[in-house]
């Protein structure tokens, strides 16, 4: 076995009743007692090495159970580390999972980085440590992805952050539709919560590789979102996350700065928004909070009210606006390929395609409301383009 208190059994023949508890009970190593102090010790000095992902779940048995990891067992977790390279992928991602539907993952990380366990996991992340960011942060790169993470938690109602006030949490938008929105399970053993700690985890993961400075000295990390969503992609795939796991998470670290970037000081128009969820697909709503909890966790401390209160009111705008866009679009198209083939004499192709998509933004927006509007929305881009045609 590997810790004191899994390496305990009863023997059935002697235990028969309630009140004999201990009747049988074979503990070799002290397990009960163990679990009695909330202990998590290494049965023999060879148990680590003998199944390096041994060395996560004692972080993650620690997190579950409250208990502390002994001094020898934390002391060994250091010194074998770079065993946990070497677990199996499906293997690692069984106990990170288990380790990400904690209430306190964020604390968990660290915990984790303390015994050098994390960057061991997910060396990509070792880059991070000590990088600088503009002063509108008050985190380097990698303490700045750790306290995203706790920035989750709190934002989704499961943990604590230690900079909370009661107004930072009652202005960000909740239900208990969205509870079971981020509850959804989407593989084995994760959930949308899950998956949003671990994009949370990885956000600016190519920050490092992109960090410059324009002419005016300003720190610039352009294109990290796109970058990083192509590291995270190698990373979950060889974490053994699920084809879907891995595009969802991809999709929420290539998308983070979308959200505040649909308007500048305004509310973003609907044509903004059909198309923030035409592009993010089924992580939508997932990013917009990833987005929430990378700013809390950009300032810190140090949060502006006014700044907060205008990110949540864009939140709670787009996604008011999203109901009421599915609502408007999802019962009726009001033309369809056939239409434009047969009325206006198209051929199959592309071309039909993107135009049938640019009736629907049109129809998000409130542009257009019936068939005849959209079929002249039709008629008239035709019209536009054979005048471009020709020219």
């Amino acid at each position: 076995r590997d810790f004191t208190i899994d390496a305990m059994a009863v023997d059935l023949n002697q235990f028969t009743t309630p009140a004999s508890q201990d009747a049988g009970l074979i503990d070799p190593y002290n397990g009960r007692l163990d679990l009695d102090l909330g202990i998590i010790k290494m049965v023999t000095d060879t148990a680590l090495r003998d199944d390096p992902v041994r060395l996560l779940r004692a972080v993650r048995l620690a997190s579950e159970l409250g208990f502390i990891i002994e001094r020898k067992t934390a002391s060994e977790i250091s010194r074998l580390a770079n065993l946990i390279a070497g677990v199996p992928g499906e293997r690692a991602r069984e106990e990170l999972l288990r380790l990400l539907n904690s209430s306190r993952s964020g604390q968990v990380f660290n915990d984790m980085e303390k015994l050098g366990l994390l960057t061991a996991l997910i060396p990509e992340l070792s880059p991070l440590k000590g990088v600088a960011q503009p002063k509108e942060h008050h985190w380097d790169v990698f303490e700045h992805s750790i306290n995203t993470v706790s920035a989750v938690d709190f934002i989704l109602r499961q943990g604590v952050w230690d900079y909370q006030n009661e107004k930072i949490l009652a202005i960000v938008p909740w239900s208990s539709s969205l509870a079971q929105y981020f509850d959804q399970p989407v593989n084995s053993g994760s959930t949308r919560r899950s998956l949003l700690k671990m994009a949370a985890l990885l956000h600016d993961i190519a920050k490092p590789q992109t960090k410059a400075f324009d002419e005016n000295g300003r720190m610039r990390f352009l294109g990290h979102p796109e970058d990083g969503s192509i590291l995270v992609q190698s990373i979950l795939e060889r974490l053994r996350f699920s084809t879907k796991e891995t595009k969802m998470v991809v999709l929420m670290v290539k998308y983070h700065l979308r959200p505040t970037q649909m308007s500048q000081d305004n509310l973003p128009t609907n044509r903004a928004i059909y198309r923030y969820f035409r592009d993010v697909s089924d992580v939508g709503i997932d990013t917009l909070y990833l987005s929430l909890a990378d700013h809390l966790a950009t300032r810190g401390p140090e949060l502006i009210p006014d700044q907060w209160e205008y990110h949540t009111r864009l939140v709670d705008y787009v996604l008011k606006e999203h109901i009421h866009q599915k609502t408007e679009i999802t019962p009726a198209k009001l033309v369809d390929g056939n239409d434009l083939i047969n009325v206006f004499g198209m051929k199959p192709g592309s071309e039909i395609g993107e135009l049938l998509e640019e009736i629907r933004e049109a129809q998000a927006s409130g542009e257009l409301t019936i068939r005849e509007e959209a079929l002249d929305y039709v008629r008239k881009n035709l019209s536009i383009n054979k005048k471009k045609t020709t020219q």
